[in-house]
């Protein structure tokens, strides 16, 4: 059963934000492709995020959208700390023996979970708030949208700076 309208918009969204064609430039998975670990571990300045760094918390947020969505499934809540590191929001990158390319495959593979979660949020339940939050269901999903987009912008913004530009 094809999922309904609404579902199939915010994918696409969520999709162009991430990895589909667009109008706007590039995407979060477009602005890292052909990065050394060198180039993504480049900080621009003390206390600044690299990269490598951004490209984790993106994969975080996913997994932190995809824990909300979950618990409006017949599937059940994902646990609370369960993301492959331990930590929330920012990590340390390089480190834990994880290459570059290692955490954008993990990125593109919750980016695949969290598709996966928002195709199976009821439809009648977008509009929802989620227990104890002000956000919406669709708010939430169109906000991990905006989010990839963002960091996507900040992460060209970077590549300039390194380069001297």
């Amino acid at each position: 059963m094809p999922a309904p309208t609404a579902i199939r918009e915010l994918l696409a969204l969520i999709d162009e934000g991430f990895n589909r064609k667009s109008w706007h430039g590039p995407t979060l998975l477009g602005s890292l492709r052909g990065l050394s670990e060198a180039e993504a571990a480049w900080r621009p300045a003390p206390g600044r995020h690299h990269i490598w760094e951004l490209t984790v918390h993106a994969e975080y947020w996913k997994y932190a959208v995809r824990r909300r969505l979950a618990s409006l499934s017949p599937g059940g809540p994902v646990p609370r700390g369960s993301f492959r590191l331990e930590g929330s929001n920012y990590f340390v990158r390089p480190g834990g023996g994880a290459t570059f390319k290692d955490d954008v495959k993990q990125l593109v593979a919750e980016h695949a979970r969290l598709r996966a979660a928002v195709a199976a949020v009821p439809a009648t339940r977008l509009g929802a708030r989620f227990p104890g939050r002000k956000e919406s269901v669709d708010h939430v999903i169109r906000g991990i949208a905006a989010h990839d987009l963002y960091h996507a912008g900040q992460i060209q913004l970077l590549k300039r700076l390194r380069e001297g530009r």
